[in-house]
């Protein structure tokens, strides 16, 4: 990784961090190096926290010796991690949309992890949390030795929001949990090759992916999870380019409702993490 062209990306960085707050971290596989911008720096996860429910309900399939085929009945009911008081998620603020329509019947716990990744289906995301529990997925967290990784609850908990009670993420420890995925340490390698499929089907483009050169783009292959609310706009995500190891980048912005065009902050700053790795990526 090119020091001198790190202090461009630190420059990308502050210029974001002016109007909003911004972290980032990156990781390079090739070079063994890491690098952040305020990394430690908590923010609201948004949808980035669906990562960690991807990667302990892995872990947790192969604990209690499941497969991801193994059904689960999908439902809207759910309880606030504040009071115990039983909330559902809403269709016309869910992303994914598709997986109300099997309420009542079973769908594979696999097929309920694409939902949540590839559309950010929330209540793919509820069943799925309800399926590992809370305190099983911390403990599989902490022992996996992820730092910077908050998961207190499921989504759309607004009970629990009001009482100051958020998933929350840094920029440092949403690069160390995609590393431990790729890593194999929440499991099998087949497992975590799933995962980094899932992660690859991402269908909203627009943070990491879209700051790559366009003949790079067309090649590369980019395992994220986007995450967006009124108040955060995050891409986390491997990236593997022909010819050389992935490098791994999270960028985390704090943003308003109004503001135009939210993820192009993200999209500069994954061109200027490319330039700083140009050097050693093959033409």
């Amino acid at each position: 990784m090119d020091d001198t062209r790190l202090d461009g990306l630190a420059a990308g960085l502050e210029e974001v961090n002016a109007t909003a707050p911004a972290a980032a971290a990156l990781y390079d596989y090739q070079t063994g190096q890491s690098w952040n911008f305020q990394g430690e720096r908590w923010f609201h996860a948004a949808s980035t926290i669906k990562i960690a429910v991807l990667a302990c309900t892995y872990s947790a399939l192969e604990e209690r010796g499941l497969t991801p085929s193994h059904l689960l009945l999908v439902r809207n009911n759910f309880f606030s991690a504040a009071d115990g008081s039983p909330y559902q998620t809403l269709a016309t603020r869910d992303s994914g949309p598709e997986v109300y329509t099997a309420i009542g019947r079973t769908l594979p716990v696999g097929d309920l992890a694409r939902h949540m990744i590839t559309v950010s289906s929330n209540l793919a995301t509820n069943i799925l949390v309800d399926f590992v529990g809370v305190p099983v997925a911390r403990r599989i967290l902490a022992e996996t030795g992820i730092s910077g990784i908050d998961l207190v609850r499921g989504v759309e908990d607004d009970r629990a929001f009001d009482a100051g009670i958020s998933n929350r993420v840094t920029a440092e420890g949403l690069v160390q949990l995609l590393r431990a995925i790729l890593d194999g340490r929440f499991g099998s390698a087949e497992h975590a090759g799933e995962m980094i499929d899932i992660l690859s089907a991402q269908a909203f483009k627009s943070g990491i992916p879209a700051g790559l050169p366009p003949a790079v783009r067309a090649t590369a292959r980019v395992a994220h999870k986007t995450g967006e609310i009124s108040s955060a706009t995050h891409d986390a995500g491997i990236v593997f380019l022909p010819g050389r190891p992935p490098y791994v980048l999270a960028v985390l912005t704090g943003t308003t409702v109004d503001m135009p065009n939210r993820f192009e902050p993200i999209a500069r700053i994954s061109a200027r993490a490319f330039e700083c790795l140009s050097p050693s990526i093959p033409p």
